[in-house]
C-alpha cells in the first residue's frame, strides 16, 4: 500500500491494490501512474502480464473520482472558468484561444511549442483599449518565436494580419505578412521587452533593457479595439511576465505593467475557436472516461479490473459500465440512463451508442486506445479520428483531454501516425527495449572497503546513526566478525556521501537510499552537518521522501526541492519513481518542457536497488537534455547486513534482526554481486574511483562539466573555431594573394574560361 501511496495513489485505490497482492509496481505502473496524474498523456509499451491494465486504469478512476467531487463540493477551476463565458482572475495566456500544439504551463505564462515545422500561436486572457503597458518575456531555448500584441481578430499566426504585430527572433517586425528589419536579433536568455501606448497609437519593444524604438504606427481604425498579449512559436518555449513577479527590466516612465490596468476586456471561451471547449451541462449518459479496447475479453478484463481498483473508492462512488457487441444493449441503456463515470468497450457497439446519441462525449476526460496497434489493424482509425474530434479538448471546468495510449508495437507507423494527430506531446513510456546509459551521464563507482579504510574507527560517536540491524552484535572494533564489518560499511558510506557532496559542490542532488529509515539516518546526519530541511542554502540542506512521511509533508518536501529552496532530495526508489523533479510539462520524447536552469546534475546510489533495471532508473534522472550529469554508486567491498521485512507490519515497530531464514526481516546484501549483475546487463565496466571521490577527468574524455552541454572533441580539445582559426586566416591570404595576382596579370574573363 505504502509503495502506491508513495507515487500519489490515493489510500482507498492503494488498499484495494494490496487485497490484490501487489506489493510494488510494475516498472509500467511506476513509470506511467504519476505521468497521469500528473496530467500528461501517454505512450505506453510493456510486455503481456506486466501491469499495463493497471498502470492507466488506476490514475483514470483518482482523477475521475477527484472531478466528481469537486463537482459535489461546487469546486471550481483554479482558472475560475465558467460554461458559456470563460472569467480569468489574473493575467494568463488563455487556453482557449491557442493553436492545437501551443501548451500553456499550470501558471499560464510559461508557453511552448515543439512542432517543427508549423507554427503555434496563444492569446493572453485579457485585453486592453486604452493607457499605456508593458510586458517582458523570457526565451527559454533558441527556437524560433515571435511576440507582441493583437486584436482579438487576429490570427494566432502573430504579424500575417493586419491585426497582429510582432517582433521575432530574427530582428524582424512583421504586420500583415510585412517582415521588416527591427532592433536586434534575440535567442536563449534575452528578455524581451513589449510596450504598448494606445495613447499615441505606438507599439515598441525592447531588448534586455535597451529600447528598440517604435516599431509599428497603430491604424486608426484599430485603435479603438481591444489589444491582447500574443506570440506564435515553432519549436520554442516562453515565459511570460504581466507584472506578477519583479521585472528584469522595469518600464520607462509613463508605461505601467499590463496586469495593472484597470479597464480591461476579458476574452469568453465563446468567442475563440482555437479549441474545442466543452459547454454542456452535465448529463447522466456522458461518462469522465472512455476505455476502448479492441476485443470482448480485454474489455470485460478491464472492467473487472476497474471494479477491483475502485472497490473502496466512496462518497461519490463510480460507476462503470462494460460497452460490448454480442449481448442485449437494454442493460447498458438503463445504465447510462441512470448515470455513468467510467465506459470501457469495444469499437461496434461504442459506434452505435455514440451514433445515436445514446452515449454522449461531451465530458469525457480520459480516452484511453487500449492495444492501441490491434485497434488499428481491425480498421477502427476511422472510429477513432471521429470520436476524438467529438470529444472536447477542454473540458467545461477547464481541464485538458488526456488521451493514453498503450500499443505493443509503439514503434508502428500507424501508432506513431496517430500518436501525432490525437495526443498533446505525450511521454514515451517503452519498457521493451534494452537499457542503457546514455552518453551523458558520467557514472562511477567508489568502492567503500573498511579492511581498507580504518576511518570508521576513530569517528566515535561523531557518525551518521545506522539502522539498528546490529543492534544486538558485537561491532567494536577488533571483533572482526561479519557483522563488525557490515557496521563499518553504514558508517563509512555516510562519511562518503557527505565527502560526495562536498568534492563536487552538489547544488542539486538526489540520495537514493534502500530503506525508509536509512533516509531518516542521512537526512539526521545532514542537520548535524549544519544542513536539513530548514538551512535554505545550505550545503546539506535537504528534505526527505518516503512512504512513512505524511502526504502533505511528502508533496511540500518535493516542491521545496523542485524551487531550489533546499538542494538535497533523500528518497527511496519507490519513492522516486516517475517523480518530475523540473515541473508540471510532462516533457516530450525529444525536446523536453524544462527550464535548462534547473536541471539536475547529480545522483548518489548510497546502496546499488535491488533491482538491476532500477540502476538505469535512478541515474537516468542527471545528463538530459544534452547537459552532462554525475552518478556515484557506493559499493560495499564486504557484504552489509540490511533489513528485509516479511513482516504484517511491513517494518513499522519490527526489532526482529535475525536472517529471514530464521524466520527475521534481515538479510545478507552482497554489492559486489549486484554490481557484476548491473554491468553484465549494461554490458560494460563501470568505472572505479578512489575513496576520496575525486573523480578522474580523463576517464570521460575531459568533456566532464555537469550541466552543461557535451563538448566534441578529447580532453584538451578547446573547441574546433580555435583550432581552425590560424589555417582558416591563412587560406583566407592565399585567396587574396592569389585574386590581386590575376588581377595584376589583366585577364579578362573570358580569357580565363578559354585558358581552362
Amino acid at each position: 500500500m505504502a509503495a502506491f501511496s508513495e507515487m500519489g495513489v490515493m489510500p482507498e485505490i492503494a488498499q484495494a491494490v494490496e487485497e490484490m497482492d501487489w506489493l510494488l509496481p510494475t516498472d509500467i505502473q511506476a513509470e506511467s501512474i504519476p505521468l497521469i496524474l500528473g496530467g500528461g498523456d501517454v505512450l505506453m509499451a510493456a510486455e503481456t502480464g506486466s501491469g499495463k491494465t493497471g498502470a492507466f486504469s488506476i490514475p483514470v478512476i483518482q482523477i475521475v473520482y477527484e472531478t466528481l467531487k469537486d463537482y459535489q463540493e461546487g469546486k471550481k477551476s483554479k482558472a475560475s472558468i465558467k460554461t458559456g463565458g470563460t472569467i480569468f482572475n489574473k493575467w494568463q495566456m488563455n487556453p482557449y484561444d491557442r493553436s492545437p500544439a501551443f501548451a500553456i504551463g499550470p501558471d499560464g505564462l510559461c508557453c511552448q511549442s515543439r512542432e517543427f515545422k508549423e507554427w503555434h500561436g496563444c492569446r493572453s486572457t485579457k485585453g486592453v483599449t486604452k493607457g499605456k503597458y508593458y510586458y517582458e518575456v523570457t526565451c527559454h531555448d533558441q527556437g524560433l518565436c515571435r511576440i507582441g500584441w493583437s486584436t482579438i481578430q487576429a490570427a494566432l499566426d502573430l504579424g500575417t494580419d493586419k491585426h497582429g504585430f510582432g517582433f521575432g527572433g530574427t530582428g524582424k517586425k512583421s504586420n500583415n505578412k510585412q517582415f521588416d528589419s527591427y532592433g536586434e536579433e534575440f535567442t536563449m536568455h534575452d528578455t524581451i521587452g513589449c510596450y504598448l501606448d494606445l495613447d499615441n497609437g505606438q507599439i515598441s519593444f525592447s531588448k534586455n533593457g535597451n529600447e528598440l524604438g517604435v516599431a509599428f504606427e497603430i491604424a486608426q481604425n484599430l485603435k479603438n479595439q481591444s489589444f491582447f498579449a500574443s506570440c506564435v512559436l515553432k519549436n520554442a518555449e516562453l515565459k511570460f511576465n504581466f507584472g506578477g513577479e519583479n521585472f528584469k527590466h522595469p518600464p520607462k516612465t509613463g508605461f505601467v505593467a499590463l496586469d495593472q490596468a484597470t479597464e480591461v476586456h476579458t476574452v469568453k471561451s465563446s468567442q475563440t475557436g482555437s479549441a474545442k471547449v466543452s459547454q454542456v451541462k452535465a448529463s447522466s449518459n456522458s461518462p469522465k472516461a472512455l476505455i476502448i479496447e479492441p476485443s470482448k475479453e480485454l474489455a470485460e478484463q478491464t472492467l473487472n479490473n476497474v471494479k477491483q481498483f475502485k472497490k473502496y473508492v466512496d462518497s461519490p462512488k463510480l460507476r462503470e459500465l462494460l460497452v460490448i457487441g454480442g449481448v442485449a444493449a437494454k442493460e447498458q441503456l438503463s445504465a447510462l440512463e441512470q448515470g455513468i463515470d467510467i465506459v470501457v468497450g469495444t469499437p461496434g457497439r461504442l459506434d452505435d451508442l455514440i451514433s445515436t446519441g445514446k452515449l454522449s462525449l461531451s465530458h469525457v476526460r480520459f480516452l484511453v486506445l487500449d492495444e492501441c496497434d490491434g485497434l488499428l489493424t481491425a480498421g477502427y482509425t476511422d472510429f477513432i479520428n471521429r470520436i476524438h474530434n467529438q470529444i472536447p479538448q477542454v473540458t467545461s471546468d477547464g481541464k485538458r483531454l488526456q488521451v493514453i495510449v498503450c500499443s505493443a508495437t509503439l514503434h508502428s507507423f500507424d501508432v506513431k501516425k496517430l500518436s501525432e494527430r490525437i495526443m498533446h506531446f505525450p511521454t514515451w513510456v517503452d519498457l521493451k527495449g534494452e537499457d542503457s546509459v546514455p552518453e551523458t551521464v558520467h557514472h562511477v563507482v567508489v568502492p567503500v572497503n573498511p579492511k581498507n579504510d580504518r576511518l570508521w574507527e576513530r569517528l566515535g560517536k561523531n557518525r551518521i546513526r545506522t539502522d539498528e540491524v546490529h543492534a544486538k552484535d558485537n561491532t567494536r572494533p577488533g571483533a572482526n566478525s561479519a557483522e563488525m564489518w557490515s557496521e563499518a560499511i553504514k558508517v563509512l558510506k555516510g562519511e562518503y556521501t557527505v565527502r560526495a557532496i562536498k568534492e563536487h559542490k552538489m547544488d542539486q542532488a538526489i540520495i537514493f537510499c534502500r530503506t525508509k529509515i536509512d533516509c531518516d539516518n542521512m537526512e539526521q546526519y545532514f542537520i548535524q552537518q549544519g544542513g536539513g530541511p530548514d538551512s535554505k542554502g545550505h550545503q546539506f540542506s535537504c528534505v526527505c521522501l518516503h512512504g512513512d512521511r505524511k502526504p502533505n509533508e511528502r508533496k511540500n518536501n518535493l516542491e521545496r526541492f523542485k524551487r531550489k529552496e533546499v538542494k538535497l532530495l533523500i528518497c527511496t526508489d519507490v519513492a522516486a519513481r516517475g517523480i518530475d523533479i523540473h515541473g508540471a510539462f510532462p516533457p516530450p520524447p525529444s525536446s523536453q518542457f524544462l527550464n535548462h536552469s534547473s536541471f539536475l546534475f547529480q545522483v548518489i546510489n548510497v546502496t546499488l536497488p535491488d533491482e538491476k533495471q532500477n540502476y538505469v532508473h535512478r541515474i537516468g534522472r542527471v545528463g538530459r537534455a544534452e547537459r552532462m550529469g554525475l552518478a556515484i554508486s557506493l559499493v560495499a567491498m564486504e557484504k552489509e547486513k540490511v533489513w528485509y521485512h516479511v513482516c504484517p507490519n511491513r517494518g513499522k515497530g519490527c526489532y526482529n534482526t535475525r536472517l529471514k531464514e530464521d524466520g527475521g526481516c534481515t538479510i545478507w546484501y552482497n554489492e559486489k554481486e549486484l554490481l557484476a549483475e548491473i554491468e553484465e546487463h549494461l554490458k560494460c565496466t563501470i568505472t572505479q574511483c578512489e575513496p576520496d571521490i575525486k573523480v578522474p577527468v580523463d576517464e570521460f574524455d575531459g568533456k566532464v562539466t555537469y550541466g552543461q552541454r557535451r563538448a566534441l572533441g578529447g580532453g584538451n580539445y578547446t573547441g574546433h573555431v580555435d583550432v581552425l582559426a590560424p589555417t582558416v586566416q591563412e587560406l583566407a591570404n592565399l585567396e587574396r594573394e592569389a585574386q590581386t595576382s590575376f588581377l595584376h596579370l589583366g585577364y579578362m574573363p573570358n580569357q580565363l574560361f578559354r585558358a581552362f
